[in-house]
């Protein structure tokens, strides 16, 4: 993929590089996000807290606060320095990180988790402002992928060094080593990466334009989901992200509890299977999207549909076979489906909006995608868990995901929609 040069105040950035270190920085917001879920054990057995607890601080709590400060930190990125916003995001995350791994009760651990959200909500949507207007329309997917592999990259790190850590010394060592890290790159993103100028790689605006004034913060927000295509789009995405999230949140905590897997053996096993399940699987959706969307552009809806339809059934193996080696191998196709939307979504609403509506549109796909599925897919499945624990004890994961599973068809549905929608926007 070409890497065209980014300049700004006198720096001159590859696109390559640019993309390299905002990947990063995305590795450190998943990383600090999901290290609450791949500790759950030990720090349900340390703060002596239940399955329900656990699902609100990592989906409804977090994801109150992440959702709702992204629109107006998104409104002010499009009218300000997106990479300064990005920077300052990440040493408040970062240091809110710090905060988890010193709390000695559920209340100081949910009070963190809230500022985690609150410094995570600038971080990913001035970075798709930021690729958008780095790279031209025709390699933009392939670019989304890459940037996407920030989740599944920051899963398999926060399960390998997270967990070894933790088995080594103690459950805390991570979020002090990892917010650390964040503050060093939250002051290395402020001084290496330029500020793109906006719009560089889209057509020429008409005459008349440039003398219409911007959108208000309450119009932009009115016109993103009066437009159907883009309010159809988050809602599909939300329906496949209350399934990434409600799997990932507790999939730990379930291959430990029900399918016999120690600390070390999640560590590395685990960890294998989450970076190069999720990696492979969100980088070959960017590329079918680059190489179908072109011709078809129903191909944004379509293939996150059929993705979704052939995950099902390996995600009802995962579920309910005995020995974890196999749970983990049936897992691994989830897995590589699960988030094929992610790309495809994000490309195709960033393409639908003006330049300078990209961070916030960015941020209310967000908002919708992370409210309905981070905070609500998590919380779903713990308070089923305790639900079902009462007549199936140590088995109530399992029924709280056979309980996820009709998530996926309704996902697959909204996406076909979503293709209907496109194909008929385009008079086929």
């Amino acid at each position: 993929m070409a890497t065209d040069a980014t300049q700004a105040g006198g720096r001159t950035t590859s696109g390559g590089l640019v993309l390299g270190m905002l990947c990063f920085v995305y590795v450190l917001n998943f990383l600090d996000r999901q290290l609450v879920s791949i500790l759950a054990k030990p720090i349900q057995d340390s703060l002596q807290i239940s399955d329900s607890q656990l699902g609100y601080i990592t989906g409804f709590y977090f994801a109150l606060f992440y959702c709702f400060i992204a629109i107006p930190v998104g409104w002010l990125a499009d009218r300000s320095n997106r990479v300064k916003v990005l920077s300052l995001a990440c040493g408040l995350w970062s240091a809110a990180t710090v905060a988890c791994g010193m709390a000695s009760n559920y209340g100081q651990l949910a009070m963190a988790r809230m500022a985690v959200g609150v410094g995570e909500a600038g971080g990913v949507p001035p970075s798709y402002a930021i690729i958008s207007d780095s790279f031209p329309r025709e390699q933009r997917g392939t670019a989304m992928g890459i940037f996407n592999l920030g989740p599944p990259i920051g899963s398999a790190l926060g399960v390998a060094f997270g967990a070894s850590l933790a088995a080594a010394f103690d459950w805390r060592v991570p979020f002090y080593i990892v917010g650390a890290i964040g503050v060093v790159t939250a002051v290395v993103v402020y001084f290496l990466i330029p500020e793109p100028p906006r719009g560089r790689f889209d057509p020429a605006p008409p005459a008349f334009a440039a003398t219409e004034p911007a959108q208000s913060f309450v119009q932009t927000i009115f016109g993103f989901f009066g437009n159907k295509l883009l309010a159809v789009a988050a809602l599909a995405s939300g329906a496949a992200n209350f399934i990434t999230y409600g799997l990932a949140n507790f999939a730990t905590l379930f291959l430990m509890r029900e399918k016999g897997m120690t600390l070390d053996q999640v560590a590395i096993w685990y960890a294998l299977a989450v970076g190069l399940g999720m990696g492979a699987g969100i980088f070959a959706s960017g590329r079918l999207i680059d190489r179908f969307a072109v011709r078809n552009k129903a191909a944004y809806a379509t293939l996150p549909a059929l993705s979704l339809l052939l995950a099902l059934p390996f995600f009802l193996g995962f579920v309910t076979v005995d020995s974890w080696q196999l749970a983990l191998a049936l897992l691994f196709v989830p897995l590589f489906l699960n988030s094929f939307f992610l790309p495809a979504t994000v490309t195709f609403v960033q393409g639908e909006v003006a330049p300078d509506a990209r961070v916030i549109s960015g941020a209310l796909l967000l908002l919708v995608m992370n409210l309905i599925g981070l905070g609500l897919g998590p919380t779903f499945v713990g308070m089923m868990s305790d639900f079902f624990r009462p007549d199936y004890g140590g088995h109530s994961l399992q029924m709280a995901f056979y309980a996820l599973a009709p998530m996926y068809l309704i996902a697959a549905l909204l996406f076909l929609w979503l293709a209907r929608l496109i194909r008929r926007a385009e008079g086929r």
